[in-house]
């Protein structure tokens, strides 16, 4: 089979956040190498603005029965992805998140037998903090691991955390996140810096799906400090369960004038280009895919050292990487870099650079069609095909 003619079925969360994002991202350029891109899920992926011929949207239908105190998704998935894989003769699914996707995966695999359909799946590290928060998915997630015909995680720090929090055999891929550069570079656009920052102040900024693990408040309680030592703004684009608490936090510190909440912004990159710096000091990141987007745009990101950030952000280099939690550090080196202009251009041509030749979709897209092609090979080995 070549690999200009798959039909791939993609599975992921619409909401706002990195995996989503990764699957709508990865769906679209794999629709412009050729290949037809059938995704399956409850709503459009936030990132995919444009169906067309080899972009194709199929929503899941859930029903309405007064027996179900709760619609039973996984199955209802299930369903539609048996539909689509029969209908579009699809070669493969691509699922993202063990819960449910894989295991939705795996049943309609089970149900299309003896036709063969396999699985792939892509760990973002919400299914192992799932199981740390709650061992009683431990089973049916590691089950879902397994039953998968290939696995990749998005860093090696999230392979390693697999394989000691679920204790699976199944071998692993590391495929990292990726950014297409030729849509995440520096376009700075002065009315809308001078908009934000009239009298030429520092421009800070933090992406998020402001959940409690990203520390939305550590980012506003760095900014104050930032803020009177010198001038500053800060944009913080996202929204989630923690943005009334950041944004109690600017009131009672006195900033709430000089911090600009945005919400689900889809043009971030806008935003990037005119940003002096990028915060994110979460307390794990699997990867961390706004801090990529950010280096993209030539941005610094301050960021805590924990998770698979170490693994992109090259501290002293396209950034710099502080303990969770650590305010004082964070806004410290942060004041640095904002003084320093020889060094926020070094940090920042080396940022880029880095994700060019690194993470840039040229790159990372062909390892995702070369593992498709594997498994479709090792599938028609074990069909005698």
């Amino acid at each position: 089979m070549s690999k200009n003619s798959m039909k791939i079925g993609i599975t992921c969360y619409p909401t706002y956040g990195g995996s989503g994002v990764v699957a709508a991202e990865l769906g679209m350029q794999l629709a412009q190498r050729g290949h037809v891109v059938h995704f399956i899920s409850s709503d459009l992926p936030s990132r995919l603005v444009e169906l067309n011929e080899r972009l194709w949207f199929h929503a899941v239908d859930m029903m309405a029965y007064p027996l179900f105190e709760y619609p039973p998704y996984a199955l209802a998935l299930a369903t539609k992805m048996v539909e689509v894989a029969e209908s579009e003769n699809l070669d493969l699914l691509h699922v993202h998140y063990a819960i449910p996707h894989a295991i939705s995966a795996y049943l309609a695999k089970q149900m299309l037998a003896p036709k063969t359909l396999p699985v792939i799946t892509t760990l973002h590290g919400t299914d192992i903090t799932l199981v740390g928060n709650d061992r009683s998915y431990l089973p049916i997630t590691r089950f879902g691991i397994e039953k998968s015909d290939a696995v990749t995680t998005v860093s090696t720090y999230l392979k390693e955390a697999t394989y000691q929090e679920l204790n699976v055999k199944k071998e692993i891929t590391v495929i990292p996140n990726f950014v297409d550069v030729n849509h995440f570079h520096r376009q700075y656009s002065r009315p809308r810096h001078q908009k934000l920052a009239p009298n030429g102040e520092k421009l800070l900024l933090h992406i998020s799906n402001f959940r409690p693990i990203k520390r939305v408040c550590d980012v506003i309680k760095i900014f104050h400090a930032v803020r009177k030592a010198l001038p500053a703004k800060l944009v913080m684009i996202g929204d989630g369960p923690e943005r009334s608490k950041a944004e109690y936090l600017c009131r009672t510190l006195g900033i709430e004038h000089d911090v600009c909440f945005l919400g689900k912004y889809g043009l971030i990159e806008e935003y990037l280009s005119i940003a002096d710096l990028a915060l994110m000091p979460s307390a794990l990141e699997s990867f961390g895919l706004a801090a990529l987007e950010a280096m993209a745009c030539e941005v610094p990101v301050i960021a805590s050292q924990v998770g698979g950030l170490p693994e992109l952000v090259l501290s002293g280099e396209t950034g710099y990487l502080m303990p969770v939690g650590d305010v004082s550090a964070m806004a410290e080196i942060s004041l640095r870099v904002l003084r320093d202009e020889a060094l926020a251009a070094r940090l920042s041509a080396e940022s880029r650079r880095r994700a060019v030749e690194v993470f840039s979709t040229s790159k990372i897209i062909p390892l995702y069609e070369q593992l498709y092609q594997d498994v479709l090979e090792e599938t028609s080995k074990q069909d005698g095909v």
